[in-house]
């Protein structure tokens, strides 16, 4: 198979695409290439044309999905999706409401080879997977260093225990729906052309329950809550998602994942640029202008740091291997830690340090006419 063309490409789409701009380009596409509108000498082409666009749609119409591809391209869909995984949350339905072409396109995509929904239409409509679910986390920079173990909790929809999903009360079943005779769409007709939608009596499943299930009241699921320890990896950005498959709601067509969604605390003394950290100290003037040591603030604790003589306002050290793991590495190199120095100018002066001053003033054939005078020029000196 050659190289997967842009999914921004396909649609004709920049990247600020919103989710509107997104279904609009792709119901455009949909209907110019669906295959059962051109000649039968380009209907192939048109079904692989119509399975790009649609790959398309799947991912980019999907936060999760989406922020993956803006960030790691093919590569990144590739390697958490396989390609039924791809199409089985995107609801292509609701780009054309009760037109009928949503179960056009279910079986056009039975037709490719995708068995997303089972192997007939009403199985299709019961084997439904369950929704996927989203959780934020919180981690400070000391917990990005080492990596850490969160306890998150959450509620959602498994099969009731009663009725396992069926919706019927013991001792009873379903039946076949009168008003769709089992098929779960219902039709009318409008001049030549016949239109479909869901049955609204069965909500497309083509049976009805004449005895609910009392633990869930027919619906077949019951909402729990959940409770799990997540692993969070050393060096986790911003914006981050984690995958726990299996993890999101369950319905009779399987479990749908949960998606660990990480945002970093904000540290009272440390900034975040990648893997590196940023660092702002302030020493004294005379620190500055003879040099010595100071002590530095780190996720690890507190180093001794070197300031050379004639040390400038606004001059940035490097403490390597003192920032934060790269996630993207197999070795977890770390970055580094940049100390930004400012320069503490005294705000009062005892009649001695002022005695100093005057005199390095003399020195250096500066003329000074009051204390405040001398402070706003060591202020300017060292601004």
């Amino acid at each position: 198979m050659g190289t997967k063309r842009d999914y921004y490409e396909i649609l004709g789409l920049d990247r600020n695409a919103t989710l509107d701009d997104i279904k609009r380009a792709y119901r455009k596409l949909a209907m110019q290439f669906h295959p059962d509108r051109v000649p039968e000498s380009k209907k192939k082409e048109a079904e692989e044309k119509f399975k790009e666009i649609s790959e398309a749609y799947a991912v980019l119409s999907d936060e999760n999905k989406r922020r993956l591809y803006d960030q790691y391209g093919h590569a990144g869909i590739d390697s958490q999706f396989s390609t039924e995984d791809i199409f089985r949350s995107a609801n292509f339905s609701d780009i054309f409401g009760s037109s009928g072409f949503g179960s056009i396109f279910e079986d056009l995509f039975s037709d490719f080879g995708f068995d997303f929904f089972g192997s007939s239409r009403s199985s299709r409509r019961r084997a439904r997977r369950g929704r996927d679910l989203q959780v934020k986390v919180e981690v400070g920079l000391e917990e990005v260093l080492r990596g850490t173990q969160k306890t998150i909790s959450f509620s959602r929809l498994q099969l009731c225990p009663s009725c396992g999903g069926g919706g019927a009360a013991a001792g009873s079943g379903k039946r076949i729906c009168p008003q769709c005779r089992g098929t779960g769409t219902v039709y009318t007709s409008a001049g030549f052309v016949r239109l479909g939608s869901t049955c609204p009596r069965c909500g497309g499943e083509g049976k009805i329950i004449d005895r609910p299930c009392p633990q869930c009241q027919g619906r077949g699921v019951v909402k729990v809550r959940r409770t799990l320890k997540v692993n969070i990896p050393a060096g986790i950005t911003e914006g981050s998602s984690l995958r726990l498959r299996g993890e999101g709601e369950e319905a009779e067509g399987g479990k749908g994942d949960l998606y660990v969604k990480i945002s970093i605390r904000r540290h009272p003394l440390f900034e975040r640029d990648g893997v590196n950290i940023l660092y702002t100290i302030k020493i004294s003037v005379l620190k500055a202008v003879l040099g010595g040591e100071v002590e530095v603030e780190t996720l690890e604790g507190k180093v001794e740091m070197q300031i050379p003589a004639g040390t400038q306002p606004g001059t940035v050290f490097r403490l390597k291997g003192k920032g934060l793991p790269d996630i993207h590495s197999r070795s977890q190199k770390r970055g580094d830690e940049l100390v930004k120095v400012n320069i503490e100018v005294p705000r009062r002066l005892s009649n001695a340090e002022r005695e100093f001053w005057e005199k390095l003033a003399k020195l250096k054939g500066e003329s000074i006419s009051s204390a405040g005078g001398l402070r706003e020029k060591i202020r300017k000196a060292f601004r």
